[in-house]
């Protein structure tokens, strides 16, 4: 058994902290000067250089540190400590019900993708016809 630890996958954290701010990959990519397949490519990886990664830390309004050091546990730990509470008027300030249906959301994302996959046809046989 190994007692080696795996090295934490910074390209991960980097989409966490950006899917907690509510910033989509094309808005990060606009800030940092790259493109959306870029930012992709990124949270795919592994280790990201520091350069890239201060970059993405001042466009996220954190540190590189705090990108690094980033854990889930850690925010389910906050956020659990912050609604914890006897007070009944904080509990009936949480709306534990969605306010959407699930399963139009589904059927929305299906169309964006078919949508854009159309749209990617329509690109290539406009190059084609040139």
């Amino acid at each position: 058994m190994s007692t080696t630890t795996k090295p934490k996958h910074i390209g991960r954290n980097i989409s966490r902290i950006r899917e907690l701010r509510g910033m989509k990959q094309e808005a990060l990519a606009i800030a940092i000067g790259v493109s959306q397949q870029t930012i992709s490519n990124i949270e795919n990886s592994e280790v990201v250089e520091d350069e890239k990664l201060q970059k993405i830390a001042e466009a996220l309004n954190v540190s590189a540190e705090a990108i690094k050091n980033f854990s889930e546990d850690s925010i389910l730990n906050i956020v659990s400590n912050n609604f914890t509470s006897n007070d009944t008027s904080t509990l009936n300030a949480i709306n534990i019900q969605p306010t959407f249906n699930p399963l139009d959301k589904v059927v929305e994302l299906y169309e964006r993708l078919v949508q854009a996959e159309k749209d990617k046809v329509a690109y290539l046989e406009k190059l084609l016809n040139k």
